[in-house]
């Protein structure tokens, strides 16, 4: 297994490329998301105006953009391992079933084209209505740190102008509803069109040498602000790999998220099916405390997983790809966001030598 660090766009700076390599990483996971480029809100999923403004800067995801991406990484000693997440702005009538899905389906086929060209081997993403939503920073990890959690907040709908929790048309947007709000539809409507998504993409991404990897829902409920969810029980991973077998249909497997999951599955059970089917493309390695519809985000070593166990079993099943921390709490510090994950890169790259 490879350690790896997931950064922002707005952190994919030379200077953290070095603290990653520092650390003892070895790839980076880059999350340009044009919101993250501006502002990185941590309270309340960012408020009623969700993570901001949906950036669709063709520049950074156009062949060029990509391929200067990795070589700053490369420059560094490290190897871009995935994109994770599309721009709002470029698939939300996918996600809506829209009148430009057609010319959005196109779009994304060319990005996909794009991180293949230029050897980028994975691409993440989360097909959701809502997006993560509803998370607030509370001192609950070891010692009072601050880390994120989930307690059952109400619901509104989602205002029109706004998928995945950011702002994708400002004009339309009301975060109010005023100008009106998504309908609610059922769980068979959005596998609908998560599948035919995934079968128009599929080849692009195979000739391209792209590995589509799905990240589960987070928060894992059935509906979130009326919408319903993709991912929300463990099993409903399998359902996304019975709808192709291509090894470009995979999974972005987010142990904090599984864990999460109210649905009476054991996580070691889970981590042990689906690691054995070879189509795990990176692992969000993340410790919580709690199910849905109240968890907190722990410390690597102090929530309710025991995470040298999942390493363990990640690696008697054959996994050899990147793991990253994730999401981890602040330490109390002047660098607090380095502190935290320089400890969880620490711990597990002990780990990953005793197991």
């Amino acid at each position: 297994m490879k350690l790896g660090l997931g950064l922002y766009g707005n952190m994919l700076t030379p200077d953290n490329f070095r603290f990653a390599k520092q650390a003892g990483a070895t790839h980076i996971v880059a999350h340009i998301v044009g919101n993250f480029n501006k502002q990185r809100q941590r309270t309340t999923a960012g408020g009623i105006s969700g993570f901001g403004l949906s950036d669709p800067d063709d520049r950074i995801w156009s062949a060029e953009g990509m391929r200067e991406l990795r070589a700053a990484v490369n420059a560094e000693g490290l190897e871009l391992e995935a994109i994770e997440n599309f721009e709002p702005a470029h698939w939300y009538d996918i996600l809506l079933d829209g009148p430009r899905r057609a010319e959005q389906i196109e779009h994304v086929k060319q990005i996909i084209r794009n991180v293949g060209a230029a050897g980028i081997p994975v691409f993440g993403y989360n097909f959701s209505i809502a997006g993560v939503w509803g998370r607030v920073e509370v001192p609950a990890a070891r010692g009072g740190a601050l880390s994120v959690g989930f307690h059952d907040p109400e619901q509104p709908p989602i205002p029109r102008g706004m998928v995945w929790n950011m702002v994708y048309d400002p004009e339309l947007f009301d975060p109010e509803g005023r100008n009106g709000v998504i309908e609610p539809f059922g769980h068979e409507e959005l596998w609908r069109r998560f599948e035919a998504f995934l079968r128009e993409v599929l080849p692009v991404a195979e000739e391209a040498g792209v590995r589509l990897a799905l990240h589960p829902d987070d928060p894992p409920l059935p509906t979130l602000r009326g919408t319903p969810r993709l991912v929300y029980r463990a099993d409903l991973y399998q359902r996304v790999l019975d709808i192709s077998p291509s090894p470009s249909n995979g999974m972005e497997f987010c142990i904090g998220t599984l864990a999460e999951m109210n649905d009476g599955s054991d996580i070691y059970e889970v981590i042990d099916r689906y690691s054995k089917t070879g189509r795990i493309c990176y692992v969000h390695f993340r410790n919580v405390r709690g199910k849905v519809p109240h968890y907190d985000e722990m410390f690597v070593d102090d929530g309710d997983v025991d995470m040298a166990e999942a390493l363990r079993i990640l690696k008697r099943n054959g996994y050899d790809g990147v793991i990253i921390p994730d999401h981890t709490p602040a330490m109390s510090c002047a660098a607090p966001w380095h502190a935290g994950k320089a400890y969880a890169l620490g711990w597990m790259r002990a780990a990953l030598a005793l197991v």
